[in-house]
């Protein structure tokens, strides 16, 4: 499945019956961090997940459930647009909610096609690949 870079948060939640209508919960953490706001409309998609659980590829019990996954998962490939500079030199790159994927060898400015190397929680090494 392809995810949009404009993607803000993910979280799972339950649909609850309220009176008339039908409410998903957003989780603080995600208005605590900044990614989305109160008051604010937002586009909704939904996945199917078999018993309350979506598949994905990373492995959910390494990443605390309380806290926001990192966007990026390890081998994905990306297309990123260098905004920075690092102390050390690398190109810094930064994706939805502000993640930071540093890219040794990117100069401010370039648009270069990236493979995740290694992701941490706050940030992520890209290699170029194109």
């Amino acid at each position: 499945m392809e995810i949009s870079e404009k993607l803000l948060c993910l979280f799972s939640a339950e649909i609850e019956e309220a009176d008339d209508r039908y409410v998903v919960e957003i989780p603080r953490r995600e208005i605590d961090t900044g990614s989305i706001e109160p008051n604010e409309t937002y586009r909704v998609a939904l996945i199917n997940g078999e018993n309350g659980t979506v598949e994905t590829e990373a492995n959910a019990a390494d990443i605390p459930s309380d806290e926001p996954q990192p966007p990026v998962e390890e081998g994905e490939i990306r297309y990123v647009e260098i905004e920075d500079l690092g102390k050390q030199g690398d190109g810094i790159a930064r994706v939805e909610r502000g993640y930071v994927i540093i890219v040794p060898g990117a100069e401010v400015g370039e648009r270069v096609k990236v493979e995740v190397a290694e992701v941490k929680s706050n940030f992520a090494v890209g290699e170029i690949i194109e």
